[in-house]
């Protein structure tokens, strides 16, 4: 399955028919208002610069919308019913927009002016959702034949791997799960195969990811404790593909995470957080948004900051460290330095409260966080997000997973400048600092929402104006 191409027709087929459902609704105006009778003809009312202007502006308008319902998120296996309403709804709120941006007026005559609300939402509607609903329906008719599906891995080769298999090939709908074969595990309890699908050894999963492509990774092992699925998940993070599980290996698990769907056979993917489509969306667009604009705002405080940065010690002005970020994947993570030059000696160490290796101007700008701002740059690039988990070293992920196996669920997020546990915990001196701060950050997975970031902004703004947590 193509998913790029399929986007690509979602966005084409929105873009044809609200350019249809704009001009419809404005010959239904022409019709509609009385004082549209005194203009010479359809043609030359079709003709005038603001109506010209509306049928390129509002279609590119309602994409907009579109994307932040999260619509184009998931372009396969959508749910008809959530489609219907995901379309009901960014339409009634970009016919609002459209309302006081250029239908406000009308309400100068009369009733006419709710007429027009009211057309422009239907025929959009009717415009629009028929031609999804035909994308949707083949693309589903394509999966569910088994003409159309994801290539992929089961994780595991014993009893309850190919139970599983089984029970995905017996489905009179495909699930849109093309088997390719069994990876080994050591907690298997048979290596005795019930099927024509071929099984590999666990050291050439990068080898047939790649040549095979792999779509999804199915988790499917016969020992069901929690230590050997996470150990296995933790793994597998850094293929960057979606990590679904069995409800009967869930259980070991906890964060709420997304079923797949509730038809066929019941799989919760773990690389997914709880928020929704378009939350997931909303929140980046406030990323963009917010660190654009803080680049923007604090250069003077960053000239400021490197200014005195430079003139107290020796060194470069900026501090650059490799961090591991949302799905288990490395980036560059910079702040401001707080420390002498050459502060670690190859080996990574924390810092203490009271760490000689901090410089006078480190201590002021940690106090108040001012080291992180060069953060917004991460933010912007998209590596990481305003508000999530505090980002660790990969040393340090290491022997927190040791600890806390479930550390790993925390990877299904972009990092964040701040955080649940920075404004509870604040800073960590060792590993079990650490593991005590990741319990703030794992309530923040249970409970995320684009409510609970702007409460974490806020108690985040106190910290750095007082100087200390809450």
């Amino acid at each position: 399955m193509n998913t790029k191409r399929q986007v690509a027709q979602y966005i084409i087929s929105d873009l044809v028919s609200t350019n249809i459902g704009w001009l419809l609704f404005n010959i239904f105006r022409y019709y509609l208002l009385p004082i549209n009778k005194e203009i010479e003809s359809l043609s030359v009312y079709l003709s005038y610069h603001k109506i010209i202007e509306g049928q390129i502006l509002f279609p590119i308008l309602f994409l907009g919308i579109f994307y932040l319902s999260g619509y184009y998120n998931q372009p396969f296996l959508k749910s008809r019913l959530e489609e219907f309403f995901t379309t009901l709804y960014s339409l009634l709120i970009g016919t609002l927009i459209i309302f006081f941006i250029a239908i406000i007026n009308d309400l100068s005559y009369g009733d006419y002016g709710y007429s027009a609300f009211i057309g422009i939402f239907v025929i959009l509607f009717a415009c629009v959702y028929p031609c999804r609903a035909i994308i949707t329906g083949y693309a589903t008719r394509q999966i569910h034949s088994g003409r159309w599906g994801y290539n992929t891995l089961i994780i595991g080769a014993g009893k309850n791997a190919h139970a599983l298999a089984r029970e995905i090939n017996r489905q009179n709908q495909s699930p849109g799960f093309r088997l390719i074969g069994y990876i080994k595990n050591e907690s298997d309890t048979t290596q005795n195969p019930s099927d024509d699908l071929p099984q590999f050894q666990p050291e050439y999963l990068s080898d047939i990811i790649r040549n095979k492509r792999i779509k999804r990774l199915i988790v499917a092992l016969d020992k069901n404790d929690w230590r050997s699925i996470q150990k296995e998940t933790n793994i597998l993070y850094g293929y960057d593909l979606p990590i679904l599980v069995s409800t009967d290996n869930y259980e070991t698990l906890f964060s709420r995470v997304k079923m797949t769907n509730i038809l066929g056979t019941p799989l919760i993917d773990i690389t997914t957080c709880a928020l929704s489509e378009s939350q997931k969306n909303i929140k980046r667009l406030c990323d963009i948004l917010f660190s654009s604009i803080a680049l923007v705002l604090l250069l003077p405080i960053f000239l400021f900051i490197a200014i005195a940065i430079k003139l107290t010690s020796t060194g470069n002005i900026f501090y650059k460290q490799k961090r591991v970020g949302l799905r288990r994947k490395d980036f560059t993570l910079y702040k401001f330095r707080s420390m002498i030059s050459d502060a670690e000696n190859g080996t990574p160490t924390l810092s203490s409260e009271n760490d000689p290796r901090i410089t006078p101007i480190g201590k002021f700008l940690r106090k108040y966080r001012l080291d992180e701002l060069p953060q917004f740059w991460n933010i912007l690039k998209g590596d990481m997000s305003l508000v999530g988990p505090r980002p660790e070293r990969r040393y340090y992920v290491e022997q927190l997973l040791l600890q806390v196996p479930h550390y790993s669920l925390i990877h299904q997020l972009r990092p964040g400048l701040t955080s649940w546990g920075m404004v509870k915990y604040g800073y960590a001196r060792n590993v079990e600092e650490m593991a005590e701060r990741l319990k703030y950050e794992m309530l923040y997975l249970e409970n995320i929402s684009l409510i609970l970031d702007l409460k974490i902004i806020i108690y985040t703004i106190k910290t750095v104006f007082t100087g200390k947590g809450i």
